[in-house]
């Protein structure tokens, strides 16, 4: 049984399937395992708790693993380790989850393009057709992810208390969210995954996408998403593609084209969860 999963901070799915590629079981969810955030017990925690997971420990040879937090070897290692004291039978791959959007974006294996993930985090990079590149390490939620879900769900939140927020849409924000002060504080510094609870917010947007303000809330974080991380590839991108993965990515269409011919570069494809894509490509890779 071979095993594939694609993680990001909110949710992490997980869809197993035989060496012929037919899908064994309906695909499973979890919540995220991003071990730049969550410690080693709770890791494993998450696995442990999923019933349909703890069945198949045993049976599963091969574990893909694509992930937010695993662009760097201290995470990416130690989800390894937990992965691998789980499915005791499985040979482990972890990845970062820039990859996954890659293999789930390209028109083929060695299509060069500068690919962009913007979910509940964000990032870009560009392959070569064989490698990843990136110029830009991530330092995660607080101080990037631009045009990511957190980084919407703070805009919203800010401008709600700045009072930016026009009247009718404040009101309407209120009543689909609880906004008190110490309710949202007790989320952001003293509950697990802040990125991910910063990132429910975001669906107002497109619930209210419109609305001007809404539309130049989206605009605004794309633009500054492609000054600081497409435009690391301002060569690249003027004869490659520029790909999206992710929800936020997958709603924002629209805008991204406009704020793409703003800058001058060429919008490719759009997938908004990778993992039908990774399915795909690993399905054509069994040994």
């Amino acid at each position: 049984m071979v095993l594939i999963v694609d993680s990001g901070s909110t949710k992490c799915d997980w869809i197993a399937v035989d060496n012929n590629g037919k899908q064994l079981l309906d695909k499973i969810r979890t919540p995220g395992l991003n071990p730049a955030i969550l410690k080693e017990n709770e890791l494993k925690k998450i696995i442990r708790g999923s019933k349909e997971l703890a069945k198949i420990t045993t049976e599963v040879t091969h574990l893909f693993f694509y992930g937010a937090g695993c662009g760097t070897e201290k995470p990416r290692t130690m989800l390894t380790h937990v992965l691998q004291f789980i499915f005791l039978n499985a040979i482990v791959d972890v990845q970062e989850d820039t990859m996954a959007a890659v293999r789930a974006t390209l028109n083929y294996d060695d299509e060069a393009a500068v690919v962009c993930i913007m979910g509940t985090g964000s990032n870009c990079s560009f392959y070569d057709g064989t490698k990843l590149h990136q110029r830009v390490k991530s330092l995660g939620y607080i101080i990037m992810d631009d045009a990511s879900g957190n980084y919407y769900g703070k805009q919203l939140i800010r401008d709600y208390y700045f009072n930016h927020m026009p009247e009718n849409l404040k009101v309407a924000f209120s009543s689909k969210y609880n906004l008190e002060a110490d309710y949202i504080k007790y989320h952001l510094y003293k509950q697990h995954n802040p990125n991910a609870y910063l990132a429910t917010f975001a669906e107002f947007m497109f619930l209210n996408k419109e609305s001007e303000y809404m539309r130049n809330l989206i605009k605004n974080g794309l633009r500054i998403f492609v000054k600081n991380m497409v435009l690391q590839f301002a060569e690249e991108i003027k004869t490659v593609p520029v790909h999206f993965a992710g929800s936020i990515a997958f709603f924002s269409q629209d805008e991204i084209r406009e704020v793409a011919q703003e800058f001058g570069f060429k919008v490719g494809n759009f997938a908004r969860r990778p993992i039908e894509g990774l399915v795909h490509y690993h399905t054509k890779n069994l040994e």
